[in-house]
């Protein structure tokens, strides 16, 4: 007996996702995310096997999304199928277990699953000839004049006879940043960056976004048969089409699901946006014998990642102080739980990025979590009727004191009276990449501002014992320990003192290069805006922070108080253009047992090396000591050099 209930919720459920197909794909205005997207497509997928019952307008029985009426149509001459997809490895190793009574000798391909937009590239005697949308899996768009700004896309390969091949336009996340640095409406995502771009009337407007062809499948090939999907992938490779840059293929099953696992933690150091991977049955002959249902190949399988971006309330907008007296809008948000952390807050960066994207005090808003790290809000989903416009404060909301604008960013220029950006200095100048000052944490700091009037750096080294006694939870032991700690920070090297100085937008990798290129304080100080310009990594925009921060007397008053309370910099060492590190980028992680972590860096940077606080592709060692975590399984996935504290102990002597 058919479940009543089951069916008029199954009826609401196809009526919610036809909105957000047509909202996602013929408006190109996804007003939900992906991951969002999914849990109403399953919850249908389970009803329907629930019941036993398939309406015959479910979308589960339908590829992809309408053609637009702006282009010619096109039918397709091999229908197109889309992919069946799995939750987790119990269902992986499921179906690798059917395909093994089909093919018991295949290997199982790994490749990613590129989150753009499916192209049909059709060649003839080795010449382009069309391009097309893949449409509803039947009929698509002809996009060719579209597809041929795509650079990566070959006008002319190799094979003459008649190729019909499947990939997807794709934009790098590098191209995907530099648009939105220049574009006068921001992009949401780089899949939508791609939609809009392939789906543009006007094939100049599609050129600008430079886009890629990742190729990934052929569906006809007059004259030429392959044996595996392998042997596919380098003939698409042979005749110049992109593929990823990634393929391999396993005979264990669990040994692939390792591999899923180090992709996934290593997904947001590639420069293209992949929303799971995608598993095929190698040997070709046997697919005959598996099979197609009327939507997806049976011998084809994805595994989708947990989603990266999601939709949640934007709540309203708090604005933070930094150091440099920058006021910075941040999103309060509905907690939404988003790459296994439940997000609350997220950065808005300034006054202009808030109208470019958009988004309202109490309006639906797009999140992502960019390197697993930094939740961002990047646009706007919905407009509900309680929106309201977000509005920059007039005065600073620590100390009340009147705002500068400049350009898009706020300033308070209440240097030394505002608490907030005088608490986030004085932390900034005790962290460990800085001083190093132990057991000055905000809290404490805050203390040092309320209690004892701290204002400025240099008021640090003149505190006694009796002053840290007036602070709370401080006994004579923590008082003797913290003044130790004060008097030990005051030998520091030239990088180290330069980061603590807080200028703007110098980190900790700009301070190196700038005490390696000057050597002294002084020859920072006298720089010009050219010279410091010059240094690799800083340009222009840096330099001239790092030039007007030395102009100011204020500041150079503040570095003689801080040389007149006993601070002695240590002389910068040269490095060793032979040394076994020259030239080498090094990441180090876990505890070490014979060097703390400034004195490995030390040590590497003495040797002609570099370190990086990130594992990427252009990493050459890491070094790993004791409890090393998620970088050194980001270095095994991306094939980095791991070495141990013995291998690094042997290579130094």
């Amino acid at each position: 007996m058919v479940d009543e209930k089951k069916i008029q919720e199954m009826k609401s459920l196809i009526e919610e996702i036809d909105k957000h197909n047509k909202a996602y794909y013929v408006n190109d205005n996804p007003l939900i995310s992906d991951g969002e997207y999914d849990k109403l497509y399953y919850r249908l997928v389970d009803l329907e096997q629930e019941t036993g019952v398939v309406l015959i307008y479910s979308p589960t029985q339908r590829v992809g999304g309408e053609v637009l009426d702006g282009f010619v149509k096109k039918k397709h001459e091999v229908p197109l199928f889309s992919l069946n997809k799995v939750r987790d490895f119990a269902d992986l190793e499921a179906w690798a277990e059917d395909m093994k009574k089909f093919a018991p000798k295949s290997k199982l391909t790994l490749e990613y699953k590129f989150d753009g937009l499916s192209l049909i590239a059709e060649y003839n005697n080795g010449e382009f000839v069309s391009a097309t949308t893949r449409g509803n899996g039947q009929i698509g768009e002809d996009v060719s004049l579209q597809a041929k700004t795509i650079k990566s896309l070959p006008l002319r390969i190799k094979f003459k006879g008649r190729l019909i091949v499947q990939g997807e336009g794709m934009i790098s996340l590098d191209n995907f940043e530099k648009y939105n640095k220049t574009a006068e409406e921001k992009l949401k995502n780089p899949r939508n960056a791609v939609a809009g771009a392939i789906r543009n009337l006007d094939p100049k407007e599609t050129a600008k976004r430079g886009l890629d062809y990742l190729c990934y499948a052929i569906l006809l090939s007059e004259g030429k048969t392959f044996s595996s999907q392998k042997e596919m992938i380098e003939f698409l490779e042979d005749n110049g089409f992109k593929t990823g840059g990634y393929f391999k293929s396993f005979s264990d099953v669990k040994e692939l699901e390792k591999e899923i696992e180090k992709v996934d933690k290593v997904k947001n150091n590639i420069d293209y946006m992949i929303d799971g991977m995608v598993i095929k049955v190698d040997e070709v002959k046997p697919r005959e014998k598996i099979g197609w249902t009327n939507k997806f190949p049976k011998w084809a399988m994805a595994f989708k990642f947990v989603a990266q971006e999601v939709t949640t309330l934007l709540r309203d907008v708090s604005w933070q102080v930094g150091r440099s007296g920058r006021v910075t809008p941040i999103a309060n948000l509905e907690p939404v739980e988003l790459a296994g952390a439940t997000i609350s807050r997220a950065t808005l960066n300034n006054i202009e990025d808030i109208e470019r994207k958009g988004v309202f005090k109490n309006s639906r808003v797009f999140l992502r979590r960019s390197n697993e790290v930094i939740p961002e809000v990047m646009g706007l989903a919905e407009k509900l009727p309680e929106s309201e416009v977000i509005n920059p404060p007039k005065a600073c909301p620590s100390c009340g004191e009147k705002l500068t604008r400049k350009g898009p960013l706020l300033f308070c220029t209440n240097h030394s009276g505002c608490r907030e950006q005088v608490v986030d200095r004085l932390s900034h100048f005790a962290s460990r990449n800085a001083f190093n000052i132990e057991g000055l944490s905000e809290k404490t700091v805050g203390q040092f501002y309320d209690t004892l009037g701290v204002r400025l750096l240099s008021d640090i080294f003149s505190i006694n014992k009796e002053d840290l006694l007036k602070l709370e939870l401080f006994k004579d032991k923590k008082a003797e320990k913290t003044l130790k700690s004060i008097e030990k920070s005051k030998n520091i090297e030239l990088d180290r003192f330069i980061f603590a100085l807080g200028i703007a937008e110098v980190g900790n990798k700009t301070a190196k290069d700038l005490a390696r290129e000057f050597k002294t304080l002084d020859g920072v100080k006298s720089a010009n805006i050219d010279m410091l310009a010059s240094v690799r990594d800083v340009g222009s925009v840096i330099a001239e922070n790092i030039y007007n921060f030395f102009q100011n007397k204020d500041n150079l008053d503040e570095i003689d108080r801080l040389f007149e309370a006993g601070v002695k910099l240590a002389e910068v060492e040269e490095q060793n253009a032979e040394g076994i590190f020259a030239g080498k980028t090094v990441v180090l992680t876990g505890s070490l047992e014979n060097f703390t972590r400034a004195e490995a860096e030390k040590i590497i940077e003495s040797q002609g090396g570099k370190t990086s606080s990130s594992v990427s592709k252009n990493t050459d060692f890491v070094l790993a000591g004791e409890n090393a975590g998620s970088k050194l399984d980001k270095a095994n996935a991306l094939g980095v050099k791991v070495i141990s504290e013995k291998e690094f102990v042997k290579m130094i002597k």
